[in-house]
């Protein structure tokens, strides 16, 4: 078997979030929500933690710093690809938009850093 993938799902949201009415961005929410459960239950994927910094950043953020952050192991890159469709494909309220007109992900791939053995 293969060593699994470390993966930190970067997440940003848009202006487009920001410039929605309270009503919209419910509906993204809900959205947002519907595609962390997805990528909770996907095979292939262990989510391991999540940090979220709606608090203490103010605004869109379109690259660094990001909003929010989810570490995973995915067994291959197809899975981290899946995990990304996510954003593309789930719809928002109606269905007219997907949740990435107000989100974007981008991910850091790599391992998992093993300390060193202490004699």
């Amino acid at each position: 078997m293969s060593e699994k993938l470390r993966v930190l799902f970067c997440i940003s949201v848009k202006q487009n979030f920001m410039d929605a009415t309270q009503e919209e961005q419910l509906a993204v929410w809900g959205a947002f929500s519907s595609m962390m459960n997805g990528m909770n239950t996907m095979d292939g994927m262990e989510m391991l933690g999540m940090l979220d910094d709606d608090r203490s950043m103010v605004g869109s953020s379109v690259g660094y710093p990001f909003t929010a952050y989810f570490m995973a192991d995915c067994d291959d890159y197809d899975t981290v690809v899946k995990a990304c469709d996510l954003f593309r494909t789930t719809p928002v309220g109606d269905g007219v938009y997907k949740l990435w007109k107000y989100c974007g992900v981008e991910t850091r791939i790599g391992r998992a850093l093993q300390p060193p053995a202490q004699d």
